[in-house]
């Protein structure tokens, strides 16, 4: 199947609420081009380099998303454009974006990362860090972030249990944000919970995700 018969395929199986990211990292330009032709605007990008590249030479009515691990000393050259920063785990890129965003005059949307995973090598920060984060005197400084929302990867396994597990996790921990929002006005905007890739989308929009992050069933393997 072509690129746009993948996109439309998936689109048909999502509810209203949930936003598709198209996951394109390490696709060619022309790739981008024929699921933008089919309508796609919003693209994930896991490389800052690369997504300015692309951000140079493709319509600017694109959203770019960052979906990978986010380098402060990087944040500079995507400061400019991107539309989401999916990964921020730390109080020191919040600060960077945050700086990066008032020098270009923008206010940069983002979501927390949070660690559901049983595996290590996954980032994000655990309940007391993002308690500990979101009530600093620091955060409360900012005003060129916006926080929008939470993000989490799952443990890589086949055992949907689990992965359910760490999903229902993340929503809960969303819901809490959410109930905190009415009191602190930094929260206002939470509305996007990120989670859900290729294999495990499904079941992360029956457990509460607005927002899904598909690569190779759109663009093929990589």
């Amino acid at each position: 199947m072509s690129i746009a018969k993948n996109l439309l395929s998936i689109k048909s199986t999502l509810p209203e609420h949930v936003t598709l990211v198209a996951v394109s990292k390490t696709k060619p330009v022309a790739d981008l081009m024929e699921a933008y032709e089919a309508g796609q605007r919003i693209f994930g990008e896991n490389k800052i380099q690369e997504m300015a590249e692309k951000w140079e030479q493709m319509p600017k009515d694109i959203q770019w998303h960052m979906i990978g691990h986010v380098q402060t000393n990087k944040v500079k050259f995507m400061a400019q454009f991107v539309s989401l920063i999916h990964g921020v785990d730390s109080l020191k890129l919040l600060q960077e974006i945050n700086k990066q965003a008032q020098k270009n005059n923008r206010v940069i949307d983002c979501l927390l990362q949070i660690h559901i995973a049983e595996e290590e090598t996954k980032f994000g920060l655990d309940e007391e860090e993002l308690t500990s984060l979101l009530s600093s005197n620091e955060f409360q400084e900012m005003k060129n972030i916006r926080i929008v929302g939470l993000m989490g990867m799952a443990t890589f396994t086949d055992n949907k249990d689990q992965i359910r597990k760490e999903f229902t996790h993340l929503k809960s921990i969303f819901d809490g944000l959410r109930k905190d929002a009415s009191s602190k006005d930094a929260l206002q905007c939470v509305s996007t919970l990120s989670m859900g890739m290729s294999g495990d989308y499904q079941l992360a929009i029956e457990c509460g995700s607005t927002m899904v992050r598909i690569g190779s069933s759109i663009f093929g393997g990589r």
